[in-house]
Formats: structure tokens, sequence, C-alpha cells
């Protein structure tokens, strides 16, 4: 299983539009990912590609979250939505 770390770059956390855009992204993969706060354990982490799931999250500006996939592609997927939670989609 592939795992990568990333810190909320969007000044409102995952919220609104920038959870909009990375469930948009994450339902496009090869790949099934699910997301968690750091230190949670991974069987509580939730379906990346649900904004409802997002934004019960709750995570805010600075947050680290995980991020798991698995499967053939799950490395390039991952690289990519870690890319998408760090940008700050606010200053757009």
């Amino acid at each position: 299983m592939a795992e990568r770390t990333a810190i909320i770059g969007s000044r409102v956390g995952l919220h609104s539009r920038p959870a909009a855009i990375f469930a948009e992204a994450a339902g496009e993969l090869p790949v099934e990912v699910t997301i968690a706060l750091e230190g949670e354990p991974a069987e509580d982490a939730l379906d990346a590609s649900s904004i409802l799931s997002l934004m019960g999250l709750g995570a805010e500006y600075g947050t680290k979250v995980v991020l798991r996939a698995e499967g053939e592609g799950a490395e390039a997927s991952l690289e990519q939505l870690v890319t998408l939670l760090e940008i700050d989609h606010d200053s757009e």
C-alpha cells in the first residue's frame, strides 16, 4: 500500500472549493484513495473522492493528512493528490 503525508495549503482548510477540487481529482484516478488526519488508524480513513467525507474531516490550514492507495498507479496518484492538497486554492 502506498502512503503519502500532505499539509493542507488552503487558508480555509479542506472546505468547499478545495474539497470539491480534491474530491473530483480523487474520483478520476484509477485507484481508490483514502484520507485521514495524521495519527489516526488506517481503518478510520475516509473515502477521498467524497466531498462530504472531506469536509467532515475538519482539516484546517496546516493540518497534516495521510493519503493511502493500493494497486497499479497508486504512487503516481498519491503524488498528484498531495500537490493538490498543498496548493492554496483560495489565492487563485
